[in-house]
């Protein structure tokens, strides 16, 4: 038996991306929509949500018309180290700071890699650490602490 999908991952990455934007429409959909002009709490979510249930419908066609790798196999190690990334950076931010914290989170997410390497994600580190200091808390006024509480601040 043949399969109509010559491409499995693209079909299910646009499964995927489906299921997110119409879930963020449905939340969103109790919301004020408002205008381009005048935008409503509704209006983000609803546009991003219409946005990726379109990308998803473009990754499945892809996926009947296009040929493409199958599905690799299922790894705990990678996801496992991104989920614990993602809790100590809400755990640490508030007590050490976003200078400790969001390092911390990018080489631990990082090492979720085959393919990690120190001196590329130290960089990364570091210039994500810079952007997001200067566009979160000096451009938005995110009250987020430089350097938290455990160190005097």
């Amino acid at each position: 038996m043949t399969s109509w999908i010559r491409s499995p991952r693209d079909f299910w990455a646009g499964m995927l991306y489906i299921v997110f934007g119409a879930s963020a429409v449905l939340i969103a959909r109790d919301y004020e929509m408002g205008n381009a002009f005048k935008m409503g709490p509704g209006y983000f979510p609803t546009m991003l949500g219409g946005l990726l249930m379109l990308i998803g419908l473009l990754a499945m066609w892809r996926a009947f018309w296009q040929p493409g790798t199958p599905i690799g196999t299922f790894t705990c190690k990678g996801l496992l180290l991104v989920l614990a990334s993602t809790l100590v950076f809400g755990l640490v931010v508030r007590g050490a700071g976003l200078l400790i914290a969001l390092p911390l989170l990018v080489l631990v997410s990082a090492s979720a890699s085959v393919r990690f390497r120190w001196g590329p994600s130290l960089a990364l580190a570091l210039g994500l650490t810079v952007f997001c200091t200067l566009v979160f808390l000096k451009g938005l006024g995110v009250p987020l602490p430089l350097l938290g509480a455990w160190f005097g601040s």
